[in-house]
């Protein structure tokens, strides 16, 4: 009898780990959302409210992907150690509490601490270990669970905006921050509750040994985090300032949120569709593809100024720009051990966030400087090519690794 619960026990836990993967694509969806682009359609709303540039603005979003890159540092390592369902009702509690009080900023200064503090210990404490606490938990098939967790980022970097747009023309922008805080941790928090991390098998249950990476971490690290830095500085112009692109050929801002939406609906399709396309032909090139596709596209945006030409591109460009995060996600699982997974995740991550936060600044900056989006885009396309060049010399020096005798 014992025998047969202990069997049913084994039975019933390999299919928590799809409650585990999609719980942490909708947590993804809400915190994200937030932090990556969430702040493009404030940026109208601050500027007529206060007065400030657009670069300033857009700085509010990058001191928050600053924090974010610095928190998955630090709340990666420790969710290496740490109960991972304290350590979300942690990210939950921070994340709800500082967007809620950017209701009553009256200053940039008051901004950039909020956001940074939401990014650190708000995102910081989510991102990196849950894409690490999903990847534990499968053992085959983890791209495409990766790529369903990375999707939820992508729903909630269209979803946010387009539901923003409408809380600030029913609530005001002050409004629609506290509206975000409470909506927050009425979702997020019992989503917290089910977190739990996978039973320990293989290896860990055995006390045997893991198998060696195919790369030195100290080799992985540094050149997954310049290419990742790269990377999301091409994805974060777009994502910051599309819809103020838009905005700026007459069209409303609701419409322009519309767009972004359309992209990143076909983006969730597209993350999953990288996910298991890494499963079939490997992490690295599939990465590799979704980064030509990105680079390639992206400057296109600044040459089109029709609406419906914009609902035809942007799903285009979103599906392939998409893979880019789940090939960064994917790739960094494949190449690290599982018992330092969510500290190098941080680790790697941090110059992803950083990549973003310099991706936002500069398309705002140019613009500033400009009077237009062109030299930001093409900014965004030159990193995209120097992210291809560094991927590329990681898969190469895997290729010759592999050509060794062992």
């Amino acid at each position: 009898m014992p025998q047969i619960t202990d069997q049913a026990h084994q039975d019933r836990e390999p299919a928590y780990r799809w409650v585990i993967a999609f719980t942490a694509a909708a947590m993804l969806a809400v915190v994200m959302g937030q932090l990556v682009n969430g702040l493009s359609v404030f940026f109208i709303p601050l500027e007529r409210a206060f007065g400030w540039a657009r670069g300033d603005i857009a700085f509010i979003n990058t001191v928050g992907l600053i924090g974010l890159a610095v928190g998955g540092i630090v709340m990666g390592r420790i969710a290496d150690r740490a109960e991972i369902r304290k350590v979300c009702l942690f990210s939950v509690a921070v994340t709800s509490l500082c967007v809620f009080a950017a209701a009553w900023a009256e200053a940039l200064w008051q901004f950039y601490l909020l956001f940074f503090l939401a990014g650190a210990f708000g995102g910081g404490a989510l991102f990196a270990p849950l894409i690490a606490l999903v990847g534990n938990w499968f053992h085959k098939g983890g791209g495409l669970a990766i790529g369903i967790a990375a999707a939820g980022q992508g729903v909630g970097q269209g979803g946010v905006p387009f539901g923003t747009a409408f809380l600030i023309e029913a609530l005001g922008w002050r409004g629609a921050f506290m509206a975000q805080g409470l909506i927050t941790l009425a979702l997020l928090l019992p989503l917290a509750l089910l977190m739990r991390a996978p039973p320990q098998r293989g290896a860990h249950a055995t006390g045997g040994r893991e198998d060696a990476p195919p790369l030195p971490l100290s080799t992985v690290i540094p050149t997954m985090s310049l290419a990742v830095l790269m990377c999301c500085t091409c994805m974060a112009v777009p994502l910051m300032h599309l819809v103020p692109l838009i905005q700026g050929y007459g069209i409303s801002a609701t419409e322009a949120s519309s767009v972004l939406f359309a992209m990143m609906i076909a983006a969730i399709v597209g993350r999953v569709a990288f996910g298991q396309l890494a499963d079939m032909i490997g992490a690295i090139p599939a990465y590799m593809t979704a980064s030509l596709w990105q680079t390639v596209l992206v400057f296109v945006f600044t040459q089109i100024t029709d609406l419906d030409m914009l609902y035809v591109f942007a799903p285009i460009y979103g599906f392939g720009y998409a893979g880019v995060m789940t090939g960064v996600l994917t790739t960094t699982r494949a190449l690290t051990p599982a018992t330092r997974r969510a500290g190098a995740t941080g680790i790697i991550l941090a110059f992803g966030w950083l990549g973003h936060g310099l991706g936002g600044y500069q398309g705002g900056l140019f613009y500033d400087l400009t009077g237009g989006y062109d030299v930001s885009f093409a900014n965004a396309a030159l990193a995209g090519v120097l992210n291809l060049v560094v991927v590329g010399s990681l898969y190469l020096a895997l290729r010759r690794r592999a050509a060794l005798p062992a």
